[in-house]
């Protein structure tokens, strides 16, 4: 499976970033805006925990619904280069249908540069929109914990402050269920 999830990283989403780990934009902050065609992504994820990745997802999403995180929105944006978008169909048909993944236009801004991201990187918000976590290479690597940790956090913390859409008893269901 991960020779597979590697070989697909590298024909979908390479561009010749560096894996270098940093800090991206100051936490708890509203996302950068950012579109799809006429689509606003983050707009239509207010009162759900949203992970943004830049890369594939596809195994996480399984193993934290199973640990009962429920209404998490899951996103893959692809990255804009001709190479990705031309190889776009095959990482839409590796993914869950419960991850949405957009596919960039080459005519607009890139979605990468606007939120300052790199190759594998993540980025989590809460439900009020506010960015909790950006998770850079090597920490983003999704077997080592990182990324599922830093969703749990942000699905059950309030860690950045009182938000309306704060749901308190899914939490509990997951804190019963899954062990940190």
């Amino acid at each position: 499976m991960w020779a597979g999830l590697s070989l697909l990283l590298t024909l979908c989403l390479l561009h010749g970033g560096g894996a270098e780990s940093e800090g991206g934009g100051p936490r708890c902050q509203p996302p950068s805006d950012w579109r799809i065609g006429d689509v606003e992504p983050m707009k239509g994820s207010v009162g759900r925990v949203t992970v943004v990745a830049l890369l594939q997802a596809n195994g996480l999403q399984q193993k934290l619904e199973r640990q009962g995180l429920k209404n998490v929105v899951y996103m893959v944006v692809n990255h804009q280069g001709e190479q990705s978008r031309h190889l776009h169909p095959l990482l839409e048909a590796k993914l869950s249908k419960n991850i949405i993944l957009y596919k960039q236009d080459g005519q607009q801004p890139d979605v990468w540069q606007t939120l300052a991201g790199e190759k594998d990187d993540f980025f989590i918000y809460d439900r009020c929109g506010r960015l909790t976590h950006r998770i850079s290479l090597p920490y983003s690597i999704i077997g080592q914990g990182h990324i599922a940790q830093a969703i749990k956090d942000t699905y059950c913390k309030r860690l950045c402050g009182d938000c309306t859409h704060e749901d308190e008893s899914s939490c509990k269901l997951v804190l019963m269920s899954a062990s940190y």
